[in-house]
Parts: structure tokens; C-alpha cells; sequence
């Protein structure tokens, strides 16, 4: 008899909090249709993005409809939950654009020739009479419920826009259109998220008298506290483009020890025995397990090829111990790494630019990479804290490495 979902998603670390976990249980014993908004701010997704879309996708192989719900109306006001300060605002065209490129994007994930839903709420959002949305969704809204709501809280100690104050309405909108016109019955997104879903799943009960629920996806962080996706550079984009396959997978390589095991869970399709014993190596032992996590991450958003081929490139620099091999090595004294070396400086030094001045304009056209990830700045410090195996890999451009190591 094959695993009930919400066992397998809670097993693998997806579930933060729950809607009546009976009821919700009930629910997913048939087919049902779920949801999941993306806000189409970007024409890519980034990794930040990636727990709620895999949990769709294992929605899906467990047989149910997933609903991959682009923001399209809600994105021209922006989404307060988590923000210090208004969104930038975009435009129609804008947003459109980025649709196009979260659809692609989605389509590695989820099978949209076997049910799966790829809608934009433009669609039902643009077209509203203001007057009307007040009189038949409006008037089922507390005002003091709402800035009780976590989002709406912390967001009047810094100010909080009118049109934002808007934003849960809206969502909560989202969820029972959906309801109406696709029987969608969950919303699942960050648990940021639990007070704007409630707000669907309350209206669903007011207008159409039908019990809704939510669940919520841990707001994921590494076990250093920083924000999944982000790193010195930026932002770890699914788009080839502004990420490189290769990036990609140094970003996941590159995993703290302590949340291998965890990553492997939420971001692979691994069976859990498979994840537990890879989570359960040791010492140098650990760095197979961050390259069966990296190549099946980087597989899963950039194609089989694409992960072999950056799996490839990195053995090439790496030994099995983690310690850099085959790359040039350039010494220089631990108390200059520790006082931090400008980028611009090291790169020059270690005979990857001809002048200083060859290695600020290498920096400033973006071929210069530490670590596999690109140098933003021309005089960002290298220090102690970029060593990975005992060395810190630069890269100027495809093919020039060196390995600078502490003497």
C-alpha cells in the first residue's frame, strides 16, 4: 500500500503547520487539487524557491493536481509578509515577461500534460469592479484580524501602504476562485505565508460553506542562520543565465556539514533510506554525500548533461579528500588572507590578470569567480573565511584557475 502524501512530505521536512491535520489527511487520501502562488517579480526562480516547488511536484507523483499559480495581479501591489519596506512596482509588461520564464522553469518540476495547472491571476484579478470586490469579498474581513496578522504587524512599526493592506483580501481571493472554478481544496506556501492562507480558507467557509485548508513549508535557513539561496554574490538564480550549471552546483557542494542531510531530503527525489545513509557519513566521507546532493539538484534544474558536466569540472579541481588538486597554487602569507586581500589585488598576484588594472576590468565585466561563485566587487576582501579545503579557488573566465593557499 503505497505511503500516505502528508507522511512522505512530513518525513522529508516540507510540513511547518497544518489546517486540522485529520481533516487535512481525509482530504489527500483522493485526488485533489493544490496550489501555490509564485510571484512573477523576476523572469527566474531562485533556490529560495525551490521547497514549495518540489513539494508540488510530490503532490503530483502522489496523484493529485498542482496548481503553479502565477501572481500576475497581485505582483503589480506587492506582498507585504516578511518586508521592511514597499516592493518596487512593475509593470503589466513586465510581468507578463516574467511569467513566460517561471513557466519554463516550472515545466522541469511539474508535468503539465498530465493535469498539472499553470494559471495567472491577472486573469480574474485585472477585470475587478473595486465597488463590487468590496461588497461581496470585503465585507467578510475583521480589520482587527487582519493587523493582528503577523505580515500586517510588523509591517505598522515601519509603515504600512494602503494598497498593501490590500494584498491578503486578494490572496484570500485567489484561493476561492481556484475553489470554484478548479475544486482546489490546499494552499501550501512559506510559513510566512499561514495568515494569508487562513484568510482563504476562511472566506472559502463564509461564501461557500466548504473546509479549506493550509500547509505551510518551513522557512528554510542554513544551520549558520543564513537565508536558503543567498550568498555573498546574490541570489542563487535557476536561470543558466545568471547562474551558472557550474555555480549551481558549487553553491550546493558547498553545503554546511550539519544540513546535508536535511538538503538532501527537501531538495532530491533520493529514497529517505538513501538520504539517511549518505546523511550518516563522516569526515572526508561527507563530501560524496555533497556531490550525490549537488548533482541531483543541479540534474533536476538544469538537465542530466549539464550536472555530469559541472560534476566533472569540479573532480577535476577537487580531490576526494576535498583538497585542491590540478589547479596552479599561488602562496601567500595566512596574516594577509586574514587581514582580507582586495579581489582585484589577489587575482593579479596570482597570475590571473596581466596588471591590476587587467583585474578590475575582468571583475567589473563579470569573469572573475571565487570559489565558483562570481566577485561583485573589485575590491571585495578575499580572506580566511573563503578557504574551502585548505585553499580559495579563483577563476578568471572558463578555463584559468589557481588555488591560493595560506603559507
Amino acid at each position: 500500500m503505497a505511503r500516505h502524501i502528508l507522511d512522505i512530505l512530513s518525513e522529508r521536512g516540507f510540513v511547518e503547520q497544518t489546517t486540522d491535520p485529520e481533516e487535512l489527511r481525509r482530504t489527500l487520501e483522493t485526488p485533489t487539487t493544490v496550489y501555490v502562488g509564485f510571484d512573477p517579480t523576476a523572469d527566474s526562480m531562485h533556490v529560495g524557491h525551490l521547497l514549495p516547488v518540489m513539494g508540488l511536484a510530490h503532490l503530483q507523483r502522489a496523484g493529485h493536481r498542482p496548481i503553479a499559480l502565477v501572481g500576475g495581479g497581485t505582483a503589480l501591489i506587492g506582498d507585504p509578509s516578511g518586508k521592511t519596506e514597499l516592493r518596487k512596482m512593475l509593470t503589466r509588461e513586465d510581468i507578463d515577461a516574467n511569467a513566460v520564464g517561471l513557466r519554463a522553469q516550472l515545466g522541469r518540476f511539474l508535468d503539465f500534460r498530465s493535469g498539472a495547472l499553470l494559471l495567472n491571476n491577472a486573469d480574474w484579478l485585472a477585470p475587478l469592479n473595486y465597488i463590487e470586490f468590496l461588497r461581496d469579498i470585503g465585507i467578510h474581513f475583521s480589520v482587527n484580524r487582519m493587523i493582528a496578522a503577523e505580515s500586517y504587524r510588523q509591517r505598522l512599526e515601519t509603515g504600512l501602504n494602503f494598497i498593501e493592506f490590500n494584498y491578503m483580501l486578494l490572496q484570500a481571493y485567489d484561493f476561492l476562485v481556484l475553489h470554484q472554478q478548479h475544486g482546489c481544496m490546499i494552499q501550501l506556501g512559506g510559513n510566512d505565508q499561514w495568515g494569508n492562507i487562513l484568510a482563504g480558507v476562511d472566506l472559502i467557509r463564509r461564501v461557500e460553506a466548504r473546509t479549506a485548508h493550509a500547509c505551510t513549508f518551513p522557512l528554510i535557513t542554513t544551520s549558520s542562520g543564513a537565508k536558503m539561496g543567498k550568498t555573498a554574490s546574490g541570489a542563487v538564480w535557476l536561470d543558466a543565465a545568471r547562474t551558472s550549471p557550474y555555480e549551481f552546483y558549487q553553491y550546493w557542494i558547498n553545503t554546511e556539514d550539519p544540513d546535508v542531510g536535511r538538503f538532501l531530503g527537501l531538495f532530491t527525489f533520493l529514497p529517505m533510506d538513501e538520504v539517511r545513509r549518505l546523511a550518516a557519513l563522516e569526515g572526508a566521507d561527507l563530501r560524496t554525500a555533497k556531490e550525490v546532493l549537488a548533482f541531483e539538484a543541479t540534474r533536476l534544474v538544469h538537465g542530466e548533461e549539464e550536472a555530469a558536466r559541472a560534476r566533472d569540472a569540479s573532480r577535476a579541481l577537487f580531490s576526494g579528500d576535498g583538497g585542491l588538486t590540478t589547479a596552479p597554487t599561488h602562496e601567500i602569507p595566512r596574516q594577509r588572507l586574514e587581514d582580507g586581500v582586495e579581489a582585484f589585488v589577489l587575482f593579479h598576484e596570482a597570475g590571473l590578470a596581466k596588471s591590476r588594472g587587467e583585474a578590475r576590468r575582468l571583475i567589473q565585466q563579470g569573469g572573475a569567480y571565487v570559489n565558483g561563485r562570481a566577485v561583485t566587487g573589485f575590491d571585495q576582501p578575499i580572506t580566511v573565511a573563503d578557504l574551502e579545503g585548505g585553499a580559495v579557488l579563483l577563476r578568471a573566465g572558463k578555463k584559468k584557475h589557481c588555488a591560493v593557499r595560506p603559507a
